[in-house]
This record gives C-alpha cells, sequence and structure tokens, in this order.
C-alpha cells in the first residue's frame, strides 16, 4: 500500500495536534525553551548594544590619532605614565603631517559603592579647551573651560555626570581627600561617552594625581582625518610610540566584544541544553503514547519516512514556538535593561539586531532538529504487529 498522500501543511496540522493532545506538558517544555532562548538574546544583545554605542559615538567625536606608551590590545590603561614633552615633539611634526591640533590629556577614574557615583575625570589644557578634543560640546548652564581656568579649581561636568552626582553649577566636588574643585558649568547631552565624564584643566588634575609632568595620552586632531592611519604611521614609527586611530579603537573593542560574546553565548549554552533536553522527553513521551496510532497510520500505508517526518516536525514545532516567545521575551528584557542604563550613562546597552533574531531562531530550529532525532527514528522503526498489541 501507498502512502498516504498529504501535504506538508497536513503533516504540520497533524503535529500541531499531537502536541496539543498534552497542553500543560507542551507548554511548560515551550516555556523551558522560551527562557533558554530569551538569556541566550539578552545576553548577546549587550554585545550588540555596545557595538553599536562605540560605532555612532566615536564615529565623529575624539581625537583622529591617540599616541601613548601602551597598545590598546593591552588594554585602555589611564595611568599617566607618558612626558608631557612628548605633546611637544608632536607639535614639531605638525606641518609636515597635516596636524591640527596637539592636546595633551590626563584621564582618571573616581569610583563609588553605586555605580552611578563612578565618573571620569578628563584633564586637559584650559587654553585648548574641550572643544580641542571634542569639538560639539556647548555648555548648558554656565560656561565652559577658558584659558584663565588653568591650574584653578574649577571643573566642567558632563550632562550624565552631572545628573549622576547631582552637580550644578557652584558644586562643590572632591578629587580626592586634599583637592577639591568648583563646577562651573554643564555641558548640554552630547553623547553617552562624554556626558560621563568631567572636564579639569590639565594642572589641576596633574597636581591632584601627583602626576606634574606627565599625561596619559597626546590627542591629535588633523585637518584630514582620512590620514590618520599615515599619520599614526610615521608618529610611532618617528617617536617610538604606540599611535593608534579611531578604527584601531574600534577594531579592539569589537575583537574584546568577540571574546565577551563567545562567553556569554557560553553560559547561555547551558540553558538551551536543558530546554533540548525537554524537548526530547517530550516528544518521546508523546511517541510512547501513541504507539497504536502510530501503527495504525503504517497499517494503512504509511511509510516509516512518513512517520520519522511526523515527529519530527512535532519537535521543530515546538521549538519553533518557542523560539519566537524567547525573541519577544528578550525583547521585554533588552528593553528593561536600557531603561537601566538609560538612567546610568544615556546609553541604549542592549540591542536586538536582526542577525540575533535569526540566530536566536536558527539554533531554536536546530535545537528541535537534534532533539527529534532519537524519537523520530524510534518512531519509524516499530513494527506494525507490535504496536497494535501495544496496550
Amino acid at each position: 500500500m501507498k502512502s498516504p498522500g498529504l501535504r506538508w501543511t497536513d503533516i504540520w496540522k497533524l503535529a500541531w495536534r499531537g502536541l496539543t493532545r498534552r497542553r500543560v506538558r507542551t507548554l511548560l517544555t515551550t516555556l523551558g525553551i522560551t527562557v533558554a532562548v530569551a538569556s541566550m538574546v539578552i545576553f548577546l544583545s549587550l554585545g550588540e548594544g555596545i557595538r553599536k554605542v562605540f560605532v555612532s559615538q566615536l564615529g565623529g567625536i575624539g581625537p583622529d590619532v591617540q599616541v601613548s606608551l601602551t597598545p590598546l590590545s593591552q588594554g585602555l590603561a589611564l595611568q599617566p605614565n607618558l612626558p608631557q614633552k612628548t605633546a611637544d615633539d608632536i607639535q614639531a611634526l605638525a606641518p609636515e603631517l597635516g596636524i591640527q591640533t596637539v592636546t595633551p590629556v590626563i584621564m582618571a577614574v573616581r569610583g563609588g559603592l553605586e555605580v552611578t557615583q563612578s565618573v571620569v575625570l578628563y584633564g586637559l589644557p584650559a587654553a585648548q579647551g574641550i572643544a580641542a578634543v571634542f569639538p560639539t560640546t556647548t555648555a548648558a548652564q554656565g560656561r565652559s573651560l577658558t584659558p584663565g581656568d588653568e591650574g584653578a579649581g574649577v571643573a566642567v561636568a558632563g550632562a550624565k555626570a552631572a545628573q549622576n552626582l547631582r552637580l550644578k553649577v557652584g558644586s562643590p566636588l572632591n578629587l580626592n581627600r586634599r583637592n577639591q574643585v568648583k563646577v562651573i558649568g554643564v555641558l548640554a547631552p552630547e553623547s553617552g561617552l562624554v556626558d560621563n565624564f568631567i572636564f579639569i584643566p590639565l594642572g589641576t588634575l596633574q597636581r591632584s594625581e601627583g602626576a606634574a609632568g606627565r599625561v596619559s595620552l597626546v590627542a591629535v586632531k588633523l585637518r584630514n582625518p582620512r590620514d590618520a592611519r599615515r599619520v599614526a604611521d610615521v608618529l610611532s614609527e618617528k617617536l617610538d610610540l604606540e599611535a593608534g586611530t579611531q578604527s584601531d579603537f574600534l577594531s579592539f573593542i569589537d575583537r574584546a566584544l568577540i571574546i565577551s560574546d563567545a562567553v556569554r553565548f557560553g553560559i547561555s549554552l547551558i540553558a538551551l541544553i536543558v530546554g533540548g533536553l525537554a524537548v526530547a522527553n517530550t516528544v518521546m513521551m508523546g511517541v510512547f503514547e501513541r504507539t497504536r496510532e502510530f501503527g495504525t497510520l503504517r497499517a494503512i500505508g504509511a511509510r516509516p519516512s512518513f512517520v520519522r517526518s511526523l515527529v519530527l516536525t512535532e519537535s521543530l514545532l515546538l521549538s519553533l514556538v518557542g523560539g519566537v516567545g524567547g525573541v519577544l521575551l528578550g525583547l521585554a528584557g533588552i528593553a528593561g535593561v536600557n531603561l537601566y542604563t538609560q538612567q546610568l550613562a544615556g546609553i541604549d546597552a542592549a540591542a536586538l539586531t536582526p542577525r540575533l533574531v535569526l540566530l536566536a531562531l536558527a539554533i531554536s530550529l536546530l535545537l528541535g532538529l537534534l532533539s527529534g532525532l532519537l524519537p523520530a527514528r524510534n518512531a519509524g522503526r516499530m513494527s506494525i504487529v507490535g504496536a497494535l498489541g501495544r496496550i
């Protein structure tokens, strides 16, 4: 006898009916997959979101070339270990390299018991002003740094730093136990990075850090930013220092995020494996409970391949529904993460990108395929007599 002339749509309908016979068990299994996929989506969305933040917010701000003692591959060290006279050495090369401005910078991180109390102190020459490195910044309250502020105990706070530390014009800010500055201005919201900086005259922050004559890096702005790679190579060769471009920094961030993504995916994989075992158990139980049904199908002409396809479709359908649910639940989780990071730093730290959605659904289907192989194999190998004789 020939197998029933059923289309794939009919197989999907039969598979859906098979799953809905045990609704509670199917629901619990689906929820397990949903939570597993959602955790993966949320974890990996952090890497996607941070990539978007750095690409969108670093592309148009900051120095074209950054000169320091340590390469980016060794981390973003903020130690003031670079002689300040390096800025003079770079300035001497300005005419031949098309350098517009050379800005010595000292950076320090101030942390608190709460994450919201952590800020980056960014010291640069008051004579050059904040616009030397971040040209689009404007003061929303008070004023920005002026040449007369060099060495004075003043500071200009980024919008998010001012909000988190409750700073306003005239507020005191303790740099350490011995040094205090007064806020003379608050910047308008600019970007998630700049908004968390507090700008201080170079000499003032050097005195506070005990780093006279030393800086963390030298920021270089070019007349033609497209020459950044060539200029960085020349500076590295002539000064025997590390010179990196914005592209180098973004590449470093991307490599670091790839490693971070692998770690987060490994953590999520544990939950995915548990979800896959739950799918396999549900489908296997369904095969056992419907042995006589499959025997009847075989008796009326269904081939073993048809029975295997039916069982495998049930597994795929179960995983697909869980995968879609996981993406939707992950989207809700991402919204919660971004709500927190917006309040914390003014950025969306998580993002649900099309490739992340496709990855989640692909893994869900792969999970269903692998989980359904053994039950489908067992169902296809049933003998008609043995199946019909099962009580």
